[in-house]
This record gives C-alpha cells, sequence and structure tokens, in this order.
C-alpha cells in the first residue's frame, strides 16, 4: 500500500490510519538503526535538498542523516551562503534546485505557509520542516512515537504542553497529531504566551502548572524562544523558572512517574533543570534518535515507497 500523499505539509492532512501506519513504517526503520551497517538501499539514486532558511541542529541534521540511511545523495543548502542573499526569491531558488532533478525538498522557513507555496509549484514533494510559527509535522509524528513505544497506549493518554505555545510550531502539530490519535492534550504557561482561543484546536487551557502537573502522564517542555519574542512578555527568566519551570523540587511531589519530552535545544535552568533531562523519566534523547527512523519513513513514502505488510517486512 502506498502513501495517499504527495507531501508533508501538515498533519491536519494525514489521518489516524496514516499516522499508524507511517508510526509501524517507523518502528522497521527504527530496527534498521541499531545494526552495525545501518544503511538500506531504498532510495538509491534519489537526491533530496534540505532547505533551510532558519538556523537548525537537530532538525537539519536528521533529515541529512535519514536521507543517507537510505542510500539517497543529501544535498543541504545554506541560505547565508546562497544567491537568497542577492535578492533570489524562494521560487527562484526552488525552480533552480528543481532543476537539477531532485526527488524532494526538506524546507524549513519562518514564514508561515511557505511549504505549502512550494507544494503548489514545484514537482519535487515537499517536507515541512517548520514554517514559522505554524507547523512541524514529523516532529510531532517523532513525539508521538517515542510515546507510544514508551507508554504502549496512545488512547486516554494525557499530554501537557508547558511553556512558549505562543512562538512554537511544534505545540500546534502535537496537539493535531496526539488528540487523532485519542490523547488528551492541555497547554500551560503565561497568560502571554499563550494564544487566544487555542482550546478551539482541541485542548485545554492552564496557567498554573502545579494545579495541572500532577494530573498529567506525559509533559512536552517548550524552549522560551527569546529570539522570536517581543519584550515584557513575562517579568524576568527567574519568574518565570519559579512558575513553570520542570525543577527537580517540583517532580519530587508528584506521585507518579511523569514521562518528560523537550523538542530541543534546552535552556537549562529556564524552562528544564539539566538533572531532570538526564532522569529515568525522560525520553529527550529517544525523541532525536526516533526523529531519523521517522523521517527516514517519510522520505521513503514520499519517494513511492510502499508500507510493509508487516512491522518484520523491510523496505527494500
Amino acid at each position: 500500500m502506498k502513501f495517499n500523499q504527495k507531501n508533508l505539509l501538515t498533519i491536519a492532512d494525514i489521518s489516524k490510519s496514516e499516522i499508524l501506519a507511517i508510526l509501524d513504517l517507523t518502528a522497521t526503520f527504527r530496527q534498521v538503526l541499531d545494526r552495525p551497517i545501518p544503511v538500506v538501499p531504498a532510495l538509491r539514486g534519489k537526491t533530496i535538498v534540505n532547505l533551510f532558511f532558519e538556523p537548525s541542529t537537530r532538525t537539519a541534521t536528521s533529515f541529512a542523516i535519514a536521507a543517507r540511511r537510505l542510500s539517497a545523495d543529501c544535498v543541504n543548502f545554506a541560505a547565508m551562503t546562497s544567491a537568497v542573499t542577492k535578492g533570489e526569491t524562494l521560487l527562484d531558488t526552488a525552480k533552480n534546485i528543481e532543476a537539477m532533478k531532485v526527488a524532494g525538498v526538506v524546507i524549513r522557513s519562518s514564514h508561515p505557509g511557505a511549504a505549502h507555496f512550494l507544494a503548489q509549484r514545484l514537482m519535487a514533494f515537499i517536507v515541512n520542516a517548520g514554517d514559522g510559527a505554524h507547523e512541524h509535522p514529523t516532529q510531532a509524528l517523532s513525539d508521538v512515537f517515542t510515546i507510544k513505544e514508551r507508554i504502549k497506549k496512545m488512547d486516554g493518554l494525557k499530554l501537557l504542553i508547558l511553556g512558549d505555545i505562543t512562538h512554537s510550531r511544534v505545540a500546534r502539530s502535537d496537539i493535531s497529531a496526539f488528540t487523532k490519535l485519542g490523547a488528551g492534550v492541555a497547554i500551560c504557561g503565561p497568560p502571554t504566551l499563550i494564544p487566544p482561543g487555542i482550546e478551539k484546536i482541541g485542548c485545554e487551557v492552564f496557567y498554573k502548572l502545579d494545579h495541572i502537573l500532577s494530573e498529567v502522564d506525559v509533559v512536552q517542555v517548550l524552549r522560551i524562544q527569546l529570539e522570536r519574542q517581543q519584550k515584557g512578555l513575562f517579568p524576568s527568566i527567574r519568574e518565570y523558572r519559579a512558575l513553570y519551570g520542570l525543577t527537580k523540587e517540583r517532580l519530587t511531589k508528584l506521585k507518579k512517574p511523569l514521562t518528560i519530552m523537550h523538542p530541543g535545544p534546552v535552556n537549562w535552568g529556564v524552562e528544564m533543570d539539566h538533572e531532570v533531562s538526564v532522569s529515568p523519566h525522560s525520553v529527550i534523547l529517544e525523541q532525536v534518535k526516533n526523529g531519523v527512523a521517522l523521517r527516514m519513513a517519510i522520505l521513503y513514502l514520499l519517494a513511492g515507497g510502499e508500507y510493509p505488510k508487516s512491522s518484520s517486512t523491510e523496505p527494500s
């Protein structure tokens, strides 16, 4: 069975059954990554371009490794050293890249809708690796896979997304992905960092962390994105940590274990203490490794690959 989508732009475009099939394929590729030689020839002869207009370490590297693990050629496009600095438009850049016969383009941009813009104009498949504060679908799918592997269930699970919701593309994609699979989602943060009306997309809103933390199974901690913010959204870093920081002291008061995620990078001592990130309850490094397997699955499917007939079937 082939994937029904030409591109991956938003979680809203894919169904629950498609998400579950993607997670099954991710599990297969996760096994590949544990081999002594973690490579399959699935995309041999194809070229993937990473078109990143914003700084990125984890996502850009994850896509590059995923492509190479599939035996594809991967070209990393750095906007600051390209003709973009000379006035070349996004469409000009993409058209020139496509003329070089690439199979797919992975794009990150500070502009919401940039991936959709390319998808309407290019023959190559497009993967949205983050568009402004809009969506980050592969991160959400990786988060879902990580929790499904850790906790096994999704229906009835309670997820809390904590922190800078307003400027987070991960939050919006996570809300969509987890609710599609039957989880309940709550968000928490300062009122100035929670967009009005966000509950309409399927989440509950809380402003006091200690009131909700003991009620959830998983917490996704978000980075305070100081580079995207205007001044004055909260009084001070010290006050933010006191009210919303996931500290060791706060966790010791809980009566049940809590699974902790963070899409990275972390502002240590602000939204999370380092001791918390390395505790047995943290799955942050699992998120990173699973992100490679998930992106292998997405690139493979969008390049024309089929879902495996069973979890033991290896894509070829």
